[in-house]
């Protein structure tokens, strides 16, 4: 089998996209490289999205019968329960082949002591972007300096190296409370990325120059060496690679690209907000309030309020799915807006959206992959973060970067009013006040990307840096 690398993502959807993803870049790049994917046992529902035939898969089998999920299980539980498997499978494919790597994700860190022991250099593949490593590579830090969880420290600012201030509050969920067992996974998780061989980041170097100049400096981990950092993104997912095997089959166009198709160029607000995005029915009222009142053309997501017994995800949307939107939605709003606006129950091809002519406008909930989707396409946008490490995203993406203008939310749930909505979508599609500045500095970064992602550019330097490490053993 020659020189191997293996990745081996957590179970969770967009990290196995993403995964797949670096080992298609790896195979374009560095074909010398045989690339093995191993997938957690929790797997199963992701992997049909992510095949490819250059690329060999490995699926863990459960080592234990399958028990009802404990209520707070978490992506690191999972990762915990394959540990026994995982190590008999890199311990044959070293058997068989010159392992020189093992990339994991951070949910998968159980495999960090397993791939230790096996003498196997570990890499951890990072797919959020640099302002979010900092937070990660600084959390032991800041673990030392309070006894309190941070989300006991409300509007209390923490300082970062390179990052601007950021609210205790808006720690990444799961790092703001110190009673969960998943923040002492999250601290082990840190504390390993700090002990790897290095990691590999989904950004790059004109997307958060400042950012990742600190980090590769040191100042995020005071008390050690900080392991190399590779920024080789952005990296998004691809439908078909250029040698025809991205694995995705050939689905028939959306309903909603023809819609597109009739709308004027960059005319279009998209509204989305991920898989886990979902909203009150109170919330989803007022963002069809706001969207009527601002005039604008519009494209909306919307998934059901989480208490609601019905709400299942779906792959586009028939009459009778948008006869069930109306109860959550001002009556007889569907009808008022038919003439501009479009919306969606629960899915849509995001990438194709955003790359279409007519959209000239994102609402994003600011998970990473959105960004970087929206900057690829030069799509501007307005933050409206949920959960995860979305806040801290959001300060990249407003004040780090201005490739996003904010809203002002209200409560401990981040209420966001029908006139806030409607004057930050408006300024955003107009290009009026702040929104001027938004347009002209995301085009400006989809410039950067390009040209990082292009030969010499510089996330193929660092791409090329990493593999040089492997190919010296």
């Amino acid at each position: 089998m020659g020189e191997t690398i293996v990745l081996y993502p957590s179970p969770l959807r967009g990290h196995i996209v993403s995964m797949f993803e670096l080992g298609r870049l790896l195979r374009k790049r560095h074909p010398r490289f045989s690339i093995i994917i191993i997938l957690p046992s929790a797997s199963s529902a992701a992997a049909p999205i992510a095949s490819s035939s250059s690329i060999t898969v490995l699926h863990l089998s459960s080592s234990a019968a399958p028990a009802a999920a404990e209520p707070d299980q978490t992506p690191f539980d999972l990762a915990r329960q394959d540990t026994s498997n995982l190590r008999l499978a890199l311990a044959a494919i070293a058997a068989a082949a010159d392992l020189r790597a093992l990339i994991i994700d951070i949910f998968s860190d159980a495999a960090f002591p397993v791939a230790a022991a096996l003498g196997i250099p570990t890499y951890y593949y990072f797919t959020s972007g640099a302002f979010s490593l900092a937070v990660f590579l600084h959390f032991s830090t800041l673990h030392g300096r309070t006894s309190k969880s941070f989300k006991d420290l409300g509007d209390e600012t923490l300082n970062i190296p390179a990052l601007p201030p950021i609210k205790a509050s808006d720690m990444p969920g799961g790092m703001d409370d110190r009673d969960l067992r998943i923040y002492g996974y999250f601290l082990d998780t840190c504390r390993n990325m700090i002990s790897s061989s290095g990691i590999i980041v989904n950004t790059c170097e004109s997307l958060e120059t400042r950012t990742i100049s600190a980090i590769k400096e040191g100042s995020c981990v005071p008390d050690g060496p900080t392991p190399p950092i590779f920024a080789v993104g952005p990296l998004v997912e691809s439908k078909v690679d250029g040698d025809g095997d991205g694995g995705h089959k050939r689905e028939r166009r959306h309903e909603c690209l023809s819609w597109l198709d009739s709308q004027p160029s960059r005319s279009v607000v998209f509204l989305c907000f991920g898989s886990e995005g979902r909203f009150s029915a109170m919330q989803l009222k007022e963002m069809a309030s706001g969207l009527e009142r601002s005039g604008v053309r519009f494209l909306w997501v919307v998934r059901p309020p989480p208490q609601d017994a019905s709400a299942k995800s779906t792959s586009g949307s028939n009459d009778a799915e948008d006869a069930s939107l109306e109860k959550f939605l001002p009556e007889g709003f569907l009808e008022r807006t038919r003439e501009r606006g479009m919306v969606l129950k629960s899915w849509a091809p995001q990438m194709q959206v955003l790359s279409h002519g007519s959209v000239g406008g994102f609402v994003t909930h600011c998970g990473w992959n959105s960004i970087i989707e929206a900057v690829h396409a030069g799509v501007p946008m307005v933050a409206w973060p949920l959960y995860a490490e979305q806040k801290v995203n959001r300060a990249f993406l407003v004040e780090e970067a201005a490739l996003a203008l904010p809203l002002s939310m209200s409560g401990k749930d981040g209420f966001v009013s029908a006139d806030e909505l409607a004057k930050r979508v408006t300024e955003l599609m107009t290009g009026s006040g702040e929104g001027k500045v938004v347009r002209e500095r995301v085009s400006a970064a989809r410039d950067g990307v390009v040209e990082a992602l292009s030969d010499g550019g510089s996330s193929q330097v660092s791409l090329a840096a990493v593999a040089e490490l492997w190919k010296r053993g």
